[in-house]
């Protein structure tokens, strides 16, 4: 997730952005998640169970001191194969568009700059992204959207379309597995320019036929979450 040399599409020039998650780049360190097929230790049987592959999770973030793990934008990974949600029939969808977070289920999500709600949504199939929040932003004229997947289902009591989020608010929470979309507890964190007619959704992978238009349609977050994580997000 190192910054490229090209322009960022986003043009946050001279604005303030706030933290996603409670981080500490003075006493804490993140734990870099490689999910492509060079992790050899992601076995069928580990995926296949949310149970293990929570505790590998948790396993490989107590061996590295570290509360949150990372990774996972515009990474090709064979983990998608644990779920029927990302199968088609002419080419698989494997290619990740946004960045995830993992983390204990209850962490609390806070809204980087002042924002109103989208859509929300419950989307409950397995491997899918279960309780899943969509904020609007207008930022240097600008307007894109955060995709927030994998909460609590509490995070979406109350909502309302149109409603405001203030910046610093802590609106969301981890879900556990039985709410996220049966995956170990994280936070999927991606941008979008243009959600077209979808609410409450919209694709976190792609396949890779695909990858250009639309990693143009969701750039890198890292943008974004280099202001939680400071120098510890290389």
């Amino acid at each position: 997730m190192q910054e490229t040399a090209l322009k960022h599409p986003l043009n946050l020039e001279g604005v303030v952005i706030g933290k996603v998650v409670d981080f500490d780049p003075d006493s804490e360190q993140l734990h870099p998640f490689n999910f492509t097929a060079d992790n050899t230790a992601l076995v069928p049987e580990v995926l296949a169970d949310t149970a293990v592959f929570s505790d590998w999770i948790t396993t490989e973030l107590t061996k590295a001191n570290a509360r949150y793990g990372i990774g996972g934008y515009d990474e090709h990974r064979t983990i998608y194969a644990r779920s029927a949600h990302f199968d088609r029939d002419e080419e698989p969808r494997r290619l990740h568009l946004g960045i995830d977070i993992w983390g204990p289920a209850g962490t609390k999500v806070y809204n980087f700059h002042d924002a109103v709600v989208h859509s929300f949504k419950f989307n409950d199939h397995f491997g899918d992204y279960g309780a899943t929040i969509i904020l609007k932003y207008e930022i240097n004229g600008q307007v894109f959207h955060a995709l927030y997947g994998h909460l609590s289902l509490n995070s979406l009591s109350g909502l309302q379309v149109g409603q405001k989020v203030a910046k610093g608010a802590a609106f969301a929470t981890f879900g556990i597995p039985e709410e996220n979309g049966y995956w170990p507890p994280h936070l999927h964190f991606q941008l979008i320019f243009n959600l077209y007619t979808a609410k409450g959704d919209y694709p976190g992978v792609c396949q890779f036929s695909q990858k250009s238009s639309y990693l143009l349609n969701s750039p890198d977050p890292s943008v974004i979450l280099k202001h939680t994580f400071k120098g510890a997000l290389i």
